[in-house]
Protein backbone atom coordinates (compact mmCIF):
# COMPACT_ATOMS: atom_id res chain seq x y z
CA UNK A 1 0.00 0.00 0.00
CA UNK A 2 1.01 3.43 -0.49
CA UNK A 3 1.59 5.89 1.72
CA UNK A 4 -0.50 9.60 1.34
CA UNK A 5 3.13 11.09 2.82
CA UNK A 6 2.31 13.46 5.99
CA UNK A 7 -1.03 11.88 8.00
CA UNK A 8 -4.43 13.09 7.08
CA UNK A 9 -6.49 12.40 9.93
CA UNK A 10 -9.91 12.92 8.01
CA UNK A 11 -8.19 10.21 5.10
CA UNK A 12 -7.59 8.19 7.32
CA UNK A 13 -10.85 8.12 9.28
CA UNK A 14 -12.04 7.52 6.34
CA UNK A 15 -9.98 4.32 5.17
CA UNK A 16 -9.15 5.33 1.80
CA UNK A 17 -6.50 3.50 0.48
CA UNK A 18 -3.86 4.67 -2.06
CA UNK A 19 -2.93 2.52 -5.16
CA UNK A 20 -1.50 4.61 -8.06
CA UNK A 21 0.24 8.30 -7.70
CA UNK A 22 2.32 9.11 -10.37
CA UNK A 23 3.07 11.00 -13.67
CA UNK A 24 -0.21 13.17 -13.10
CA UNK A 25 -2.61 10.09 -12.32
CA UNK A 26 -3.79 8.70 -9.18
CA UNK A 27 -6.32 6.10 -8.26
CA UNK A 28 -7.81 5.66 -4.79
CA UNK A 29 -10.23 2.49 -3.56
CA UNK A 30 -13.11 3.04 -0.57
CA UNK A 31 -15.75 1.40 0.82
CA UNK A 32 -18.21 3.65 3.19
CA UNK A 33 -18.71 1.85 6.04
CA UNK A 34 -22.25 2.52 7.83
CA UNK A 35 -21.26 5.47 9.47
CA UNK A 36 -20.42 7.07 5.75
CA UNK A 37 -23.95 6.47 4.53
CA UNK A 38 -26.85 8.77 3.93
CA UNK A 39 -30.37 8.20 4.78
CA UNK A 40 -30.52 5.79 1.22
CA UNK A 41 -28.26 3.55 2.29
CA UNK A 42 -25.36 4.79 -0.25
CA UNK A 43 -22.01 6.74 0.51
CA UNK A 44 -23.38 10.14 1.68
CA UNK A 45 -22.20 12.87 -0.94
CA UNK A 46 -20.30 14.62 1.33
CA UNK A 47 -17.96 11.11 1.61
CA UNK A 48 -17.57 11.04 -2.18
CA UNK A 49 -16.26 14.94 -2.70
CA UNK A 50 -13.95 14.29 0.17
CA UNK A 51 -12.96 11.22 -1.85
CA UNK A 52 -12.76 13.38 -5.12
CA UNK A 53 -10.98 16.18 -3.57
CA UNK A 54 -8.38 13.98 -2.28
CA UNK A 55 -7.96 11.84 -5.08
CA UNK A 56 -7.67 15.23 -7.62
CA UNK A 57 -5.20 16.62 -4.97
CA UNK A 58 -2.87 13.25 -5.14
CA UNK A 59 -3.06 13.40 -9.27
CA UNK A 60 -1.67 17.20 -8.63
CA UNK A 61 1.07 16.26 -6.17
CA UNK A 62 2.08 13.14 -8.17
CA UNK A 63 4.06 15.45 -10.00
CA UNK A 64 5.64 17.53 -7.26
CA UNK A 65 5.26 15.31 -4.46
CA UNK A 66 7.43 17.23 -1.52
CA UNK A 67 4.56 19.89 -1.99
CA UNK A 68 1.39 20.07 -0.59
CA UNK A 69 -1.48 21.11 -2.26
CA UNK A 70 -5.03 23.15 -0.93
CA UNK A 71 -8.24 23.14 -2.74
CA UNK A 72 -8.53 26.36 -4.40
CA UNK A 73 -12.26 25.37 -5.66
CA UNK A 74 -14.23 22.24 -7.00
CA UNK A 75 -17.12 21.63 -8.64
CA UNK A 76 -18.96 17.93 -8.40
CA UNK A 77 -21.87 16.46 -10.78
CA UNK A 78 -23.53 13.28 -9.02
CA UNK A 79 -24.69 10.98 -11.86
CA UNK A 80 -25.73 8.07 -9.97
CA UNK A 81 -25.57 6.57 -6.05
CA UNK A 82 -22.40 5.41 -5.70
CA UNK A 83 -22.58 2.18 -3.53
CA UNK A 84 -20.38 -0.61 -2.93
CA UNK A 85 -16.67 -0.79 -3.40
CA UNK A 86 -15.67 2.51 -4.90
CA UNK A 87 -12.85 3.40 -7.29
CA UNK A 88 -11.59 7.11 -7.71
CA UNK A 89 -9.35 7.90 -11.09
CA UNK A 90 -7.53 11.62 -10.99
CA UNK A 91 -5.83 13.39 -13.71
CA UNK A 92 -3.71 16.39 -13.50
CA UNK A 93 -4.71 18.78 -16.64
CA UNK A 94 -2.88 21.70 -16.38
CA UNK A 95 -0.47 23.19 -14.23
CA UNK A 96 1.47 26.19 -13.62
CA UNK A 97 4.06 26.97 -11.16
CA UNK A 98 1.66 27.52 -8.55
CA UNK A 99 -1.87 25.92 -9.46
CA UNK A 100 -2.55 22.45 -10.65
CA UNK A 101 -6.22 22.27 -12.32
CA UNK A 102 -7.42 18.69 -12.08
CA UNK A 103 -10.11 16.28 -12.76
CA UNK A 104 -12.08 13.58 -11.07
CA UNK A 105 -14.13 10.58 -11.21
CA UNK A 106 -15.45 7.88 -8.83
CA UNK A 107 -16.58 4.55 -10.56
CA UNK A 108 -18.61 1.81 -9.09
CA UNK A 109 -17.66 -1.76 -8.91
CA UNK A 110 -19.73 -2.34 -11.54
CA UNK A 111 -17.56 0.24 -13.29
CA UNK A 112 -20.47 2.78 -13.83
CA UNK A 113 -19.40 6.67 -13.53
CA UNK A 114 -21.17 7.70 -10.30
CA UNK A 115 -19.51 10.94 -9.37
CA UNK A 116 -17.32 13.60 -11.82
CA UNK A 117 -15.42 16.68 -10.47
CA UNK A 118 -13.11 19.35 -11.44
CA UNK A 119 -10.63 20.80 -9.16
CA UNK A 120 -7.83 23.96 -8.85
CA UNK A 121 -5.27 23.19 -6.10
CA UNK A 122 -2.39 25.47 -5.47
CA UNK A 123 0.98 24.54 -4.64
CA UNK A 124 2.04 25.00 -1.47
CA UNK A 125 5.78 24.40 0.25
CA UNK A 126 5.94 22.38 3.63
CA UNK A 127 8.18 23.55 6.25
CA UNK A 128 11.26 21.81 6.57
CA UNK A 129 11.55 18.65 8.46
CA UNK A 130 8.02 19.35 9.48
CA UNK A 131 4.45 16.86 8.14
CA UNK A 132 2.49 19.85 9.82
CA UNK A 133 1.17 22.82 7.90
CA UNK A 134 1.97 24.04 4.23
CA UNK A 135 3.02 27.31 4.13
CA UNK A 136 2.70 30.07 1.18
Amino acid sequence: MLSFGPEIPFVHELGFVLIKAEDGKSELHYTARPEHLNSFGVTHGGASMTLMDVTMAVAARSVEWESGVVTIEMKTSFMQAAKGPLVGKGELLHRTGTMAFTEGRIYDAQGRLCVQATGTFKYMQRKPGSAGPATD
